[in-house]
């Protein structure tokens, strides 16, 4: 990372690093979600970023594959794993397709499921950061497209879409939103030679799991860092993803519903 980018954004944060108080400090952090979650071990990549930080972070994952908020909340274990406490950040990941339903679809079937895993941290956890984990289309447009509803049938207009529902996921419940799909775009416009997707056109290569990782990362701690971590990646590659991410997430926290006072 160019040494004029980190002293901008160490100006945009008031600090030089990301550090736990004491070495001996961690974080406790539950990520509940699906394949968008679990491919190429994308809590495993925050955590090594962290690491670099003198963080120590735990984790705990709640993922299914296809699983959506209303399926997480049928399932006992996992509301078991909430009650446990002590969680500093849940992040909560929708189904892939689920936030880019029509505005009413989504409000009936993904916004009341949302508040309900919410709540539910908050009752037990009351001083958890809850994380709405803003994914992205998929790459030609939604896979199981809708009738009469050609919004999504593109990437742009997906991607709208899921932006729309998950900050409104942030706003609703006063909850912060990472913004993994709007970094997602930018690169997709900036750098269309890199590989952000898998062959199937919908879940993350390796370089997507790692933005999603340094987006969520900056999400939660903003403020700005550098890291040795850059999981097989080319430098160029990680160093840009590393840069961009930290850009979004500072540069729009208002947006994002994130009140740096509240932690």
């Amino acid at each position: 990372m160019g040494k004029p980018f980190f002293i901008l954004l160490c100006l945009l944060a008031g600090i030089y690093t990301v550090r736990a108080q004491n070495i001996n400090d961690s974080v406790r952090v539950l990520f509940i979600g699906n394949s968008y979650t679990h491919f190429n071990k994308l809590p495993d990549d925050i955590q090594k970023i962290a690491a670099t930080q003198k963080i120590i972070l735990l984790y705990q994952a709640c993922v299914r594959g296809g699983y959506s908020f209303k399926k997480h909340l049928q399932k006992q274990e996992e509301i078991e794993i909430i009650k446990e406490g002590k969680w500093d950040f849940v992040i909560l990941q929708e189904h892939s397709e689920a936030p880019a339903k029509p505005t009413e679809v989504v409000a009936q079937e993904t916004y009341p499921y949302a508040r309900a895993l919410d709540s539910l941290v908050h009752v037990y956890n009351p001083k958890a950061h809850v994380i709405f984990y803003m994914t992205w289309a998929h790459k030609d447009g939604c896979l199981s497209p809708i009738a009469d509803y050609p919004l999504i049938d593109t990437y742009t207009g997906m991607q709208e879409r899921l932006k729309t529902s998950y900050l409104e996921m942030a706003y609703q419940n006063n909850a912060w939103c990472a913004p993994v799909g709007m970094v997602w775009q930018q690169v997709r416009r900036e750098r269309p030679d890199y590989v952000l997707y898998w062959q199937d056109r919908t879940h993350p290569s390796p370089l997507g799991t790692y933005l999603a990782a340094n987006v969520i990362f900056s999400t939660m701690f903003q403020k700005p860092y550098q890291t040795s971590y850059i999981k097989n990646l080319q430098t160029e590659q990680a160093e840009y993803i590393q840069q961009i991410a930290q850009k979004m997430v500072l540069n729009n926290l208002r947006l994002l519903n994130i009140n740096r006072h509240d932690k």
